[in-house]
């Protein structure tokens, strides 16, 4: 499980943001990241309250948004979801495709009290 590790270093950078801005106490940490991560969100939630234990964010709410796993068709130019569809453009059955969005994980937002 790497989630714990990547969890920590999230924690850890913002902590480091929350002293730059001189910021004692977050409310809510929302975090995005896309279906075709590696980051699974269930264990990203699990990790989350371990990680955050004795830092400022051990009160903090988790927030996880999923970003769709969205691709482009490389034939009809239509965008579609590649895990809804099974990597198969609903619109012209082609299977070349370009990735635009699932694979990321980001900090989405900070919100301080």
């Amino acid at each position: 499980m790497h989630e714990l590790g990547v969890v920590m270093e999230v924690v850890k950078t913002v902590e480091r943001v929350a002293q730059e801005q001189r910021v004692t106490e977050i409310e809510a940490l929302v975090l995005q990241i896309g279906e075709l991560s590696s980051m699974i969100p269930r264990y990203v939630e699990e990790c989350f309250p371990a990680a955050a234990d004795g830092t400022v964010l051990e009160h903090t709410r988790l927030e996880i948004e999923i970003l769709p796993g969205n691709a482009l068709c490389r034939h009809c130019r239509k965008v579609y979801n590649l895990l809804a569809n099974k990597q198969t453009c609903p619109h012209c059955g082609s299977n070349r495709w370009e990735l635009l969005s699932g694979r990321e994980f980001m900090i989405k937002e900070i919100v301080a009290r």
